[in-house]
């Protein structure tokens, strides 16, 4: 918990306005409850990619499809089920080259087409990750564009710290109204913050292609998601 906001307490004991039915509340105390938590990541995401050069746009198209097709095959005998596979991109463009003249004049000439094919893979098993992405490569790949890690149930990890910080939230309250030789009450407002935060990409750029040629696992560490939660509570209290 943050000293700064673990400090962060406003206490209005003073009578406020209220509605008819609001007579609990003229009397008020208002605290922020925290709760916090770090999580291993149940599953990771990657995105692999091909980019794939032809004299015709079909030929460069072909080629590309091809390398993606293996990654996904790859992917599949590893046990990944089919919904967690998905195409990220496709794409295909004329390519160029520069050419410098006899008396220096530089021009662009066309040279071939450009494909490019992408997929992403997402895998419960991040033991296999390693495993997969060098079998990526193996298949023909020459760019990893991200690894991610992420909960499934991220809402149910969150809720979960929601009630943590509202029972804080409580105790401080209790506390406070202690102190001051008053009772707690019923709440009046409570308001909810919070969420996870993933940890960064492991790559965020190509990978080159001779990492196929050693034939090593590629070593990853899918680290902790930092999961945290705020309730802003305020309760009535009496003398």
């Amino acid at each position: 918990m943050r000293a700064g906001l673990a400090s962060l307490l406003l206490l209005a004991l003073l009578p406020a306005r209220a509605h008819a039915d609001d007579d609990a509340c003229k009397r008020r105390i208002s605290v922020v409850g925290h709760a916090a938590e770090a999580r291993a990541p149940d599953f990771a995401e990657v995105t692999v990619g091909i980019e794939a050069r032809g004299a015709t746009p079909a030929a460069a198209l072909d080629a590309a499809s091809k390398a993606v097709a293996g990654v996904s095959a790859q992917a599949r005998a590893l046990g990944v089920p089919p919904a967690d596979i998905g195409t990220a991109a496709v794409s295909l463009q004329a390519g160029s080259r520069t050419v410098t003249r006899p008396g220096g004049a530089v021009t662009e000439e066309p040279d071939g087409y450009r494909a490019g094919n992408a997929v992403t893979v997402r895998l419960a098993d991040m033991d296999r990750l390693g495993d997969l992405l060098r079998q990526a490569l193996e298949s023909g790949a020459n760019r990893i564009d991200g690894v991610s890690f992420g909960l499934r149930e991220p809402d149910k990890a969150e809720a979960a710290l929601q009630v943590a910080a509202a029972r804080d939230a409580r105790t401080r309250a209790e506390a406070l109204a202690e102190a001051l030789g008053a009772k707690l009450g019923p709440v009046c407002v409570l308001t909810t913050t919070g969420g996870a935060v993933p940890p960064p990409p492991v790559f965020g750029r190509a990978l080159a292609a001779p990492m196929a040629a050693k034939g090593r696992r590629v070593p990853i560490e899918a680290g902790t998601i930092q999961l945290a939660s705020e309730i802003s509570a305020t309760f009535a209290v009496a003398p």
